[in-house]
């Protein structure tokens, strides 16, 4: 696996007190590849998802988080299905950076919801509380160099064409209000060629891939194993001494009151 946890370099919170950078796992693959069940999964084996979100050791971050707004133009062309949602453009590259570092550095830190119905961004944000294992899961997750060099673990969900067409088609139509030839139009047009072009290529970058998604159990327990690994590591540190230095505790927000992730 890739990765070295017991060389995260501390930084200062939001309170000024030393905290351990988390340990940043990018989950990139094509659309409707299994990219958030695969995070899902991972959680429920680990046990995090019964876990309160402030007191969390491990969070889910989607880069669907981060598309741009629209200009009435672009949002005119989205409607009827004619707007790229698959390049590299049509996100928040800064946001995403600016989002990562805040959360390297112990930060609470609140992220956009985006409604894809409408093709627009909520005024209501999503709260990720400090944690020390983030997964951050999107299809370009390794297109842009500044952002990939930031995860110490990068996971690529490679499934079947045939079958993410087939979901993206069902997805689309029963969450997203969808007609099917919109849907097939716009994935021959934009994601197929996208795919091809911008995410297919970042596969080389992952340190670990994962065929059939979160089908591929062995695979999954691999990862959730090494995970458990790293969050032992920090116990360890937050409750004693590594090599005869004491390490400082994570410090955890729990007087905030806002939507949780």
């Amino acid at each position: 696996m890739a990765g070295d946890s017991e060389t995260r370099l501390q930084d200062h919170g939001e309170n000024g007190n030393a905290v351990r950078q988390p340990f940043l796992i990018g989950v990139s693959g094509g659309t409707a590849s299994g990219k958030s069940s695969v995070c899902a999964k991972i959680m429920e084996l680990l046990g995090q998802n019964e876990i309160d979100h402030r007191q969390r050791q491990v969070a889910i971050l989607s880069q669907d988080s981060f598309y741009k707004v629209l200009t009435p133009e672009q949002k005119a062309k989205a409607v009827k299905g004619q707007f790229n949602f698959d390049h590299p453009d049509a996100f928040d590259t800064e946001l995403i950076l600016k989002t990562l570092h805040d959360i390297l550095q112990g930060k609470t830190v609140h992220i956009p919801e985006y409604d894809f119905v409408t093709h627009s961004r909520k005024d209501k944000f999503i709260t990720l509380y400090p944690a020390d294992v983030v997964l951050f899961e999107g299809i370009l997750m390794f297109y842009t160099q500044e952002i990939r060099d930031l995860f110490q673990m990068k996971l690529f969900v490679d499934t079947d064409a045939d079958t993410r067409l087939s979901r993206r088609v069902l997805r689309d139509i029963s969450d997203r209000g969808r007609e099917l030839e919109q849907v097939l139009s716009q994935y021959i047009t934009f994601v197929k060629p996208a795919f091809e072009e911008f995410c297919l290529p970042t596969k080389k970058y992952a340190d670990v891939i994962i065929p059939r998604g979160a089908d591929n159990l062995v695979a999954i327990n691999l990862i959730v194993q090494h995970i458990q690994d790293i969050l032992n590591g920090f116990v360890k540190r937050q409750n004693g001494y590594t090599n005869g230095t004491a390490t400082p505790q994570r410090q955890r927000r729990t007087s905030e009151s806002s939507r949780p992730h």
